[in-house]
Parts: C-alpha cells; structure tokens; sequence
C-alpha cells in the first residue's frame, strides 16, 4: 500500500525520483564496479540535499512564473497585431536569455583560457575575457536571431523540416571551411544556448503564440523554436572563428 504524500512535500518526492536513477547509478559504479567506498559521504549526502532542494525549486518557480509570463505576453503580442513588435521581443527575449546562461558563460570562460593557452590569442585576462564576451554576444545574436525566424514561421506556418534540413547544410559547409580550433566551441555552443533560463521561456512564448493565433496548432507549431536557438550558434560560432 503506498502511502500517501502530503501536497507540499510533492515536489520533493518528484525530485527525488528524478534524481534516483543517477544516485544508484554512481552508487553501483562505485561499489560494485571499481569497488571503492564512496569519498566524503557527508558532503555527498549534503550536497544530494541541496540539489533536490535546487531542483525542486527551480521547477516550481518555472510553473509559477517564467512559463505564464511568456505564454501571457505571447497571448498580448498576438493581441496586439503588431508583427514588428512581437520580432522585437523575440529577439529580445532570445539574445538577453542567452547572454545570461549560466551554461554559456563557463564555457566561454573556458574557451577563453583554452585559446590563451593554444597562442590563438594573447595569454592575458584581458585577452581572454575578450574572447569569452566576444563569444557570448556572437551566440546571443544568433540565438535572438533563431527565435525571430522561429516566431516568424510560427505567424507564416511555414513547415518546419525545410529550415532545419537548409540550417543542417549551412553547418556542414561552414564546418569545411571553419578553424578546426573552432568547431568543437561552436558545436557545444548550439547545445550549451538552450539550458535553464532559455528554454522555458522560449518554449512558452512559442506555444502561446501559436494558441493564439487562428489555424495554428500548438503541437505542430508551438515548438520547434529551441532547435532553431541549438542550430543557429554553430554557424555563428563558426563564422566567428574565421573572422578573428
């Protein structure tokens, strides 16, 4: 018989399960496998807690404010009639999200010294934050960039399989003419774009808008927008590497 979990330790419970599938995981690799004890258990269990804690309101905070703040301001834009604006605000909401990925801004940072230390550039902090800011906005534009075309075919309902098999092909070509000490920077940077603060947002402004508007389907044309956020950094990144 199960017994029954009180509704404000519910998000708990969920985290927890979500998470139990990596503990045991680890645990069997460790114990098992390379049969070792598992090294400063305290700071594990703590750091586990904080962990389920983060998560549990990271969730939560996604349902009660960043997923209705973007869905409702997509329901105004729609509203509202104005193409412009709505292009506006997409790329607004694609470029600053970006710029504040946490995911984005470490491996920048990385890059930055990684490039320092392969004398692609100068080996000093200036130099290097140089680098990792120049790096950040180049994938920031892009990613604003990605979701202006992305809310644009959501308005004209052009299919969706024609701009990512084309987007596909403009990575494949710029890759044979990109830096190779770029390409692995750029490739991560279509992945590292769509982490926690942008993908909520531009999901829910992709979805609101398409149950706002008439003849559109949110299953068929509300996402899509992340692959675009993904796609686009890597032809941007590459392009970048060649210009410096």
């Amino acid at each position: 018989m199960q017994l029954p979990i009180p509704p404000i330790l519910r998000p708990f419970a969920d985290s927890v399960r979500d998470l139990l599938p990596i503990i045991l995981v680890i645990g069997f690799f460790q114990l098992v496998v390379l049969q070792q004890p598992i090294p400063n258990m305290g700071k594990l269990l703590y750091g586990t807690v904080m962990v389920v804690l983060g998560l549990t309101l990271f969730v939560r905070g996604l349902e009660m404010g960043l997923f209705p703040i973007g869905e409702s301001m997509a329901f105004d834009f729609a509203r509202k009639g104005s193409v412009f604006w709505v292009l506006t605000f997409a790329f607004a909401l694609g470029f600053g999200t970006t710029v504040a990925e946490p995911a984005l801004i470490a491996v920048a940072a990385e890059a930055g010294k990684v490039a320092a230390s392969g004398n692609m550039i100068e080996n000093s902090e200036v130099a290097r934050d140089s680098y990792a800011t120049g790096l950040r906005y180049t994938v920031a534009l892009s990613v604003g960039f990605a979701i202006v075309l992305g809310v644009l075919r959501i308005l004209k309902g052009w299919p969706i399989q024609y701009f990512i098999i084309g987007g596909y092909i403009g990575v494949v070509g710029m890759t044979a003419i990109a830096p190779e000490e770029i390409i692995g920077i750029a490739y991560d940077s279509g992945g590292v774009t769509t982490s926690t603060i942008t993908v909520p947002l531009v999901t829910a402004l992709g979805v609101g808008l398409a149950s706002s508007i008439k003849g559109r389907n949110p299953m068929i044309d509300g996402f899509g927008l992340i692959a675009f956020a993904s796609l686009t950094p890597m032809i941007f990144v590459m392009g970048y590497g060649m210009v410096i």
